[in-house]
């Protein structure tokens, strides 16, 4: 049985095994979305409701209304954390793995193919094109929960009623999508047969970037969290857009312009820094002294590092830009030297009389005059 191309794979002539590494790979998606399906079905079988909406509905209602019916005070529904949201994030990251493959086949390949990148530049392009579409569209998301909810014009909401204050739907499922998104990266690493030296950055970028959303999240620090991932994503957004950009500009025209992202990464990572001292040490009162500092001494030390990463890779693309300068100058000059040459040579070939009348006129009336009177004669 022919098996057709699948969502995140490449056609090819010719079909692997059945349930094989390259088959399981190529058809990746077809196979996840067949297991979400099973979660869905599930959802509308009355025997295997209560399990199926365990994964794909939201749970721990704290409104006391029938979250199956429309709240008869017209008032949002708000929740807190438990263990079912780890079934949620489950369920959410296979949808994460499917949405993947469909950015990838659908947009990023097509774009990828009129492009003729190189292998290097290609996995450039592919990280940055899915990254960019999740930190634009989690910035926007999160932005509107802080329109809705008010921090704008409240900062004091932040930790107002911490750790008991409840989240509306879209607060909940914002975190529940993050945890997922950050965890579907690792299945990904198969899936996308990403190269052993690329999977270390990868796997601390998944690993750390679940830890610190899921432990804001269950230690009901989700408000707070919520508007430093928009600073960070933000910031990310802006970076991962130069890094396109920069795959495109092949004269580097807008070199210059990575100075925007300079200046929004160092604004960002101080208005993180006095936004958590801000709330853990003058907010929040209602929390031990150990979680207050464990909380900061993480967030300080992820900054720290980010900012200690960030000097490294802008001393290390100076040093890049120096040695192209140098080596475009070196080639430059070999080229000058080999013309020199050949003209040398040319003058050599004519007659006696005509080298004379070269080296008595200038270089850029040579050829003109010599050509002349060779046809004259």
């Amino acid at each position: 049985m022919a098996i057709k191309p699948g969502m995140g794979r490449k056609s090819s002539n010719k079909n692997p095994p059945f349930l094989s590494h390259e088959f399981v790979i190529q058809n990746h998606a077809d196979i996840v979305s067949c297991f979400a399906m099973i979660f869905v079905v599930g959802l509308m079988l009355q025997a295997t409701n209560s399990v199926a909406s365990i994964f794909i509905a939201l749970h721990h209602n704290v409104t006391g209304a029938d979250p199956s019916h429309e709240n008869p005070q017209g008032e949002p529904y708000f929740y807190t954390t438990g263990w079912k949201d780890g079934c949620a994030v489950f369920f959410y990251m296979l949808i994460c793995i499917i949405m993947h493959a469909i950015l990838q086949e659908y947009a990023l390949d097509k774009i990828s193919k009129k492009l003729h990148l190189s292998k290097f530049k290609l996995s450039r392009f592919n990280e940055s094109g899915q990254l960019v579409v999740f930190y634009a569209m989690s910035f926007l998301w999160g932005f509107d929960v802080i329109v809705r909810e008010q921090y704008l014009g409240n900062v004091a909401k932040l930790w107002e009623g911490f750790p008991d204050h409840p989240m509306v739907f879209l607060h909940k499922l914002f975190f529940i999508i993050q945890m997922a998104y950050y965890w579907h990266i690792l299945p990904e690493l198969y899936f996308q047969k990403v190269k052993k030296d690329e999977q270390k950055a990868k796997v601390q970028h998944a690993v750390v970037g679940f830890f610190l959303i899921a432990t804001a999240y269950f230690l009901g620090f989700h408000r707070i969290a919520l508007v430093l991932l928009m600073l960070h994503y933000f910031c990310e957004f802006i970076a991962h857009s130069f890094q396109l950009v920069n795959i495109f500009d092949k004269d580097e025209k807008f070199v210059k312009l990575r100075i925007i992202h300079n200046v929004v990464f160092i604004l960002t990572r101080f208005a993180t820094m006095v936004l958590t001292f801000l709330t853990l040490f003058y907010g929040i009162n209602d929390v031990s002294q150990t979680k207050r500092s464990f909380m900061l001494a993480t967030i300080f030390g992820l900054q720290g590092y980010l900012i200690f990463d960030f000097i490294s890779n802008v001393l290390r693309s100076k040093r890049e830009r120096s040695v192209e300068h140098s080596e475009r100058q070196a080639k430059a000059a070999a080229t000058k030297i080999e013309k020199t040459k050949k003209e040398r040579k040319k003058e050599s070939d004519l007659p006696e009389a005509d080298q004379n009348a070269v080296q008595s006129t200038p270089s850029s009336t040579v050829s003109g005059r010599g050509a002349k009177k060779t046809k004259v004669k």
